[in-house]
């Protein structure tokens, strides 16, 4: 007699496997943004160190979830202080790092959702340095260089992750009817 809990299980994992799939094939024609584009800022020390440890880093596929997981530096960051292209670069590697468990300290979730959702979606960032800008506007302007198909492949990702994680399902949701559903479609 079959097990029905492993038939879920395997299912549940081939669900996985094909959305890393979808992911890696929507961001297969993605061009390393150059050396020269890595942070999207200056301010501290992480942007620095992001620069250097990303540098020559050509390939996203090649990079160790434990690598990605404390970039850089230990402060598990880079995801925040990228540049746009460099975000949009790298940002495969740490969905399919995250859809196979394999990252503790870095959450694409967040990065995919902040800004988007009901709470910090009206949020000014920083009211003396960008004036009126809220977090909706600059995730917005960051986004919009995903293609339809890209964000197709975001939206499977957290459409998965809101199944597993009660503690962002609410954001993802919101984040996926503000934003992401429309942006795939």
């Amino acid at each position: 007699m079959a097990d029905p809990d492993r038939s879920i299980t395997d299912c549940h994992m081939h669900d996985k496997e094909a959305i890393a799939a979808q992911i890696a094939l929507a961001f297969a024609a993605v061009e390393y943004p150059g050396d020269w584009c890595l942070k999207g800022g200056n301010e501290g020390d992480e942007p620095h160190l992001l620069e250097q440890e990303f540098k020559g880093k050509a390939d996203w596929r090649v990079l160790a979830p434990a690598f990605l997981d404390q970039a850089p530096a230990g402060f598990a960051s880079a995801l925040s202080f990228f540049s746009d292209e460099a975000f949009r670069f790298y940002l495969p590697a740490y969905l399919i790092a995250d859809i196979r468990g394999q990252l503790e300290r870095s959450n694409p979730i967040f990065h995919l959702t902040h800004g988007l959702d009901e709470t910090s979606r009206g949020e000014r960032i920083n009211p003396r340095r960008y004036g009126e800008r809220t977090w909706f506007e600059h995730v917005r302007h960051r986004f919009a260089i995903f293609n339809q198909e890209q964000a197709a492949a975001i939206v499977a990702y957290l459409t998965l992750k809101r199944d597993e994680d009660d503690f962002e399902r609410q954001h993802i949701d919101e984040a996926l009817r503000n934003y992401w559903r429309d942006r795939a479609s």
